[in-house]
């Protein structure tokens, strides 16, 4: 021990209400020899322990007193959701099961508050990440961990914790409360519900930091998770267990596409949380609203960490829930979870890292930020069937200046990712919705996580558009243009305008493949820009109303044959696209 190396004493004090014998005191001394190393004794009087004692040897509590007692069967007779006539025998049966539980803990004591973070004196065997709990009932997290010192992160206003406090370490880490009915209910960081519909009831608790699946409990990417939006499912599939990123500069639709992508997740059997990070809570209410009138609500939880909340919240909250979609994972379920957003995030543990004293590296950021998010992202992945088979696919949204993808944080986060939806400015001020940039954005799943009637009707959908944007560039100071160019350039406008979608709009995957086959075969070409989406909506109608059989062919396959194909251009020309 640190007294024994240091060849000083431990000055340890024993609070008692009746005076030890000197055997008792001899006894005393001995145990903390033996544990302590050489240690000395002071006695004091304290008649509130009303009996019994309580031993303070440096960081360690050894409470026998009645006071003791009396508290913690106080703790235990905390009742909750019990009805009157109920609470007589509960009461009798936990009286009568008391037992002291615990003789032996270790506290330390506050020396410094400032701004969420609590520095204590003390706990010389506390581990990173414990959980401990103020003697004001407040909660905080061991960030950091000093020679005689521990920083602690507070999950609360820290009001009630002031130099002088103590805390008590609680042996675990932190966690969040799990279960089914989390669905459906807006929660804070800590699982608590914030949407004023009472309790919610929890069948488990995991901790928010786990090991991420190794190579051997995966399995590959190989089902597709559709987003409802024909832009991004027929050039940038994204699989269960996949992590594609969203990113781009603020207020160009991103948010809207991770929501589009729970709204298009109803019936399919995917638990969806939406994570929300230092956002206002007005836009959380909105998002809220949005998805409650979709009906997304009932398989979808939201975890809320507003931009009023400490950084301590927000810096758990993806992980709080992350440990949800976990839970929903090793049940053999598929779990979608979005992130918005992870540049917020990392101001938050840079506010946190610089309030306990961390060197300030690149951007002023820590040196561990992007260990800070790879083992958030890493958590997701599609189980191998031994493991139960579930998936957790991650939507991280990342938050750009000036479209500069290049910046520490971005770039971070494209290298952990499998792939990123690059949001552009220029083309969502231009009208185009999604606004996405059909050359800076990847899956690295591509096909693998896309099924096969969308990846025959989609063709060479994407090379069409990316000639079309350089052919665009090229020509616009141009007014001299010859046939073949124009008549690219009037094609390439009429995809531009066909992958315009409302928003909240999600599309069927037959709606998906019949717009791709008619686009690919040009049936659109003639049609002036303005009436386009007017003429995909009619030819959708009519294929829902004369030839259903194709629509429920496509559904029910999955895979468009050169026979298939042939009946839907049949059927454009019956009327009269082609």
């Amino acid at each position: 021990m640190k007294e024994s190396i240091n060849n000083t004493k431990l000055h340890a004090i024993l609070h008692y209400v009746t005076p030890p014998s000197d055997k008792q005191k001899k006894g005393i001394l001995d145990f903390l020899e033996k544990k302590y190393g050489p240690s000395e004794l002071e006695l004091v009087t304290d008649l509130s322990l009303k009996g019994g004692f309580i031993l303070y040897a440096g960081a360690d509590v050894y409470d026998w007193s009645v006071k003791g007692r009396v508290e913690q069967l106080r703790k235990s007779l905390e009742l909750s959701n019990t009805d009157a006539d109920g609470i007589i025998p509960l009461l009798k049966e936990k009286i009568a099961s008391f037992t002291l539980e615990r003789a032996h803990e270790e506290r330390g004591t506050v020396i410094s508050v400032s701004d969420g973070i609590a520095v204590l004196s003390g706990m010389e065997n506390v581990q990173y990440g414990e959980i401990v709990v103020f003697d004001s009932g407040v909660k905080g997290m061991v960030q950091d961990l000093r020679k005689g010192e521990v920083g602690c992160i507070l999950f609360d206003t820290g009001s009630e914790v002031g130099q002088g406090s103590t805390a008590v370490r609680s042996g675990k880490t932190a966690g969040m409360p799990v279960g089914d009915k989390f669905l459906g209910r807006v929660v804070n960081a800590l699982g608590e519900p914030i949407d004023g519909l009472g309790t919610v009831e929890s069948t488990g608790y995991n901790p928010v930091e786990t090991p991420a699946p190794g190579i051997l409990d995966r399995q590959p990417v190989n089902k597709p998770l559709e987003t409802g939006m024909i832009a991004i499912d027929s050039m940038f599939p994204i699989g269960r267990g996949q992590r594609e990123l969203i990113i781009g500069d603020r207020q160009t639709g991103k948010t809207t596409i991770a929501v589009d992508t729970i709204l298009n997740q109803k019936g399919k059997g995917v638990a969806c949380i939406y994570v929300a990070i230092g956002q206002k809570a007005s836009s959380v209410v909105q998002t809220v609203e949005a998805l409650r009138r979709a009906g997304a609500l009932e398989y979808t939880c939201v975890v809320v960490a507003t931009a009023s909340d400490s950084a301590p919240l927000q810096y758990i909250a993806p992980y709080a829930g992350c440990a949800l979609a976990e839970y929903f994972m090793n049940s053999g379920k598929d779990a979608l979870i979005v992130y918005d957003d992870l540049t917020k995030h990392a101001v938050a543990y840079r506010a946190l890292s610089l309030l306990l004293g961390r060197s300030p590296g690149r951007e002023a950021y820590p040196g561990d930020v992007f260990y800070l998010h790879s083992r958030l992202l890493e958590r997701s992945a599609h189980l191998s069937d031994e493991k139960g088979g579930g998936s957790m696919t991650a939507l991280p949204i990342v938050e750009t200046q000036a479209g500069d993808v290049s910046a520490y944080i971005p770039t971070n986060i494209i290298s952990i990712t499998d792939g990123q939806i690059f949001l552009e400015s220029n083309l969502f001020f231009s009208g185009q919705r999604p606004a996405v940039n059909v050359g800076l954005s990847v899956s690295r799943v591509g096909g693998a996580a896309q099924y096969k009637a969308l990846r025959t009707a989609s063709g060479t959908l994407r090379i069409d558009l990316a000639q079309y944007r350089e052919m665009e560039i090229f020509t616009q100071f141009s007014s001299d243009l010859d046939d073949a160019t124009k008549e690219q350039l009037i094609y390439g406008q009429g995809l531009m305008r066909l992958l315009r979608q409302p928003q909240h709009s999600p599309m069927s995957l037959s709606e998906q493949v019949i717009t791709l086959v008619a686009a690919m075969e040009k049936a659109f070409v003639k049609i002036p820009l303005n009436d386009i989406k007017a003429k995909q909506q009619e030819l959708l109608d009519k294929f829902r109303s004369r030839h259903a059989e194709i629509i429920e062919e496509i559904e029910e396959k999955k895979i468009m044959d050169d026979e298939l194909r042939a009946r839907i251009v049949g059927a454009m020309e019956e009327f009269g696209l082609q």
